[in-house]
């Protein structure tokens, strides 16, 4: 009564993690959430400390434009973005031997349109509080959506199709998508061009709305 064997069988073969290890998969992400946190919150509070602290006025009186003021706010964190992105790498084989198969200027290229663009939402969260408290929190709902919606914690295709909707408008659904390209499956400049455009046009729109948003008035 046993039936027949199966006349072939099928074997899975992991082309870029053939160990399987969750490491090697998460490892590569968390330099997107770790960025994310760290320069959204950073200059979540930069105006909205200016306002605080009295010394709004006198930047209100000086002859500066938004985009001006833009620049002196996110400047002096980039190298902070840029010490976090060197350490890395380099703790990520180090500690989790994930390797770096890819193009450094892939990679060079695309952290430097990730960086400045959270660092341009930080400031537009902080044009829209009222006090550092209410930057916090309104930055918790931008990195919410960078964790549960950017193919970090669930498979970007195994979500629903509003859920996908969102995430890609997300910076870190690219950045992700970007990192673990470079690193797992040796991804070069080219191999990339979708996702060097598509942070490109955030990071732009996030800046103009920013600048439309600052205001120098003390309502």
């Amino acid at each position: 009564m046993a039936g027949a064997p199966a006349p072939f069988g099928v074997i899975v073969h992991r082309a870029y993690n053939p160990e399987g290890k969750t490491s090697t998969n998460i490892v590569p992400s968390l330099l997107a959430i770790i960025l994310s946190m760290t320069m959204v919150m950073i200059t979540a509070v930069a105006i909205v400390k200016e306002r605080e602290r009295g010394t709004m006025e006198m930047l209100i009186s000086t002859p500066v434009r938004p985009f001006e003021v833009m620049l002196g706010k996110i400047l002096p964190y980039v190298l902070v973005g840029y010490v976090q992105t060197a350490v890395f790498p380099v703790a990520a084989f180090a500690l989790f031997g994930v390797p770096f198969e890819g193009t450094f200027m892939a990679f060079f290229i695309g952290f430097n349109l990730f960086i400045p663009g959270n660092l341009a939402l930080g400031f537009l969260i902080s044009t829209l509080a009222r006090n550092q408290m209410q930057a916090m929190q309104l930055s918790f709902f931008t990195i919410l959506p960078s964790i549960l919606l950017s193919g970090f914690m669930f498979p970007f295709a195994g979500m629903p199709n509003w859920a996908q909707s969102i995430g890609v408008a997300v910076p870190a659904t690219h950045f992700i998508r970007l990192v673990r390209m470079v690193m797992l499956k040796g991804a070069d400049s080219w191999d990339l061009g979708g996702e060097f455009f598509a942070l490109a046009v955030i990071v732009g729109v996030i800046s103009v709305v920013a600048m439309m948003r600052y205001r120098q008035t003390l309502d």
